[in-house]
């Protein structure tokens, strides 16, 4: 047995009405080409994969998220940090590498795979293979011991369950089906390290392979890795000291929904900022005569990135040559600033830029749709 999914109330029902048409929405906007949702996209994966390493400790800037997109060094992040990081871009890619592809069956062959990508650079972590024993999630803080999972006997039966049920959705919404996946997953707890990691991702491919459109997008990895706090409480009340199945997940679920739901208002947000981004960018190669190439990396830069040569020059296919001379008229221009030595250089926002960012950051302020969620979900925590 696991854990089920709850009966949705009317506020719940609402939520999701109102996430599916933010959705929409969204999709409307890709269905035209811009200049600019390629940007977007990549940079949605490389908040979902900062968010997601950072609930564990594992912090990187985000432009080191972004590097490892193109599995190219960081700037700053150590090398153990960075190794996390690349095995979850590499779990996360296959996510959404299957999640178009209809031949894709996902069962606990296909989980264990994903795990042993995330976890494959350290053996002693057992990647791919469930827990041999007993488990013990313990507070960082206290050291105290918070949650113990099922027995090790238990776990490929329950592993079983789990993606019989992903296969056979018991939900009124994907979402919901989704949220359930990550729970249960989570609270199983199957292998020795990356639980946290593998039910996050599980829980973008159910969204993937369910038909939510973009799940670069629909993916609230972010979101969580900005409110770990309360993701933490919500699943220390919802699963309780022990492994228990019988518990109410109500809580659970509307937690979830209000992170879609201000998450795709975000979403939409940076999608606005992002137009006018470029129609003031635009003008500024005209006045200075630069590639139209360059644009993305004003935008990039725009947005706080630290931009590198190198990479500039693998995204656009160019040579080392054309390169730095694109940098060059960029920083002549006023419009990057050089930052550190010829070896370790790297390039950020100048001034016009600056300006830029500042002029199109104020926005339309978020919504909460559950106003009063965050104090029962305190309530139920001290309990």
């Amino acid at each position: 047995m696991i854990f089920s999914p709850p009966t949705l109330g009317l506020d719940d029902l609402q939520v999701l009405d109102e996430i599916a048409a933010m959705r929409a929405e969204l999709a409307d906007h890709l269905q035209a080409p811009r200049r600019w949702t390629g940007r977007l996209r990549r940079t949605a994966l490389a908040r979902a994969i900062r968010g997601s390493n950072s609930i564990e400790g594992y912090r990187v800037e985000l432009d080191d998220a972004d590097a490892a997109l193109d599995d190219v060094e960081p700037l700053t992040a150590d090398q153990r940090t960075f190794v996390e990081v690349r095995g979850y871009r590499q779990a996360l890619g296959y996510v959404l590498a299957m999640a178009t592809d209809r031949q894709f069956r996902l069962d606990t062959t296909a989980l264990r795979a994903m795990h042993f990508m995330m976890l494959g650079h350290d053996l002693s972590k057992r990647p791919g293979q469930y827990r041999p024993g007993d488990i013990y999630v313990h507070d960082g803080r206290t050291e105290q011991v918070v949650y113990q999972g099922p027995s090790a006997r238990t776990v490929a039966a329950l592993m079983d369950e789990l993606v019989a049920a992903v296969a056979r959705p018991r939900c009124e919404d994907p979402l919901v089906d989704a949220a359930m996946a990550h729970l249960n997953l989570v609270m199983v707890h199957p292998f020795r390290d990356g639980n946290g990691r593998m039910a996050r991702a599980l829980q973008t491919l159910v969204l993937a392979r369910s038909g939510v459109g973009e799940p670069e997008f629909a993916s609230i990895e972010e979101w969580l890795g900005a409110n770990t706090e309360d993701y933490y409480r919500v699943l220390g009340a919802t699963g309780g000291a022990t492994w228990d199945p019988s518990g109410e997940t109500r809580l659970w679920v509307s937690f979830n929904l209000r992170a879609h739901h201000i998450q795709a208002q975000t979403v939409r947000r940076r999608w606005r900022r992002a137009q006018r981004t470029y129609e003031l960018l635009e003008p500024e190669l005209a006045r200075h005569r630069l590639p139209d190439r360059t644009l993305d990396a004003l935008y990039t830069a725009t947005l706080g990135y630290r931009l590198r040569r190198s990479s500039y020059a693998a995204q656009n296919v160019l040579d080392t040559r054309t390169a730095s001379r694109d940098f060059k008229a960029l920083t002549d221009a006023g419009l990057l600033a050089p930052v550190g030595a010829t070896k370790g250089r790297h390039y950020v926002a100048g001034p016009t830029l600056t300006a830029v960012h500042a002029h199109v950051e104020h926005g339309d302020p978020l919504v909460d749709p559950y106003p009063h969620l965050r104090a029962e979900l305190a309530e139920a925590s001290s309990v």
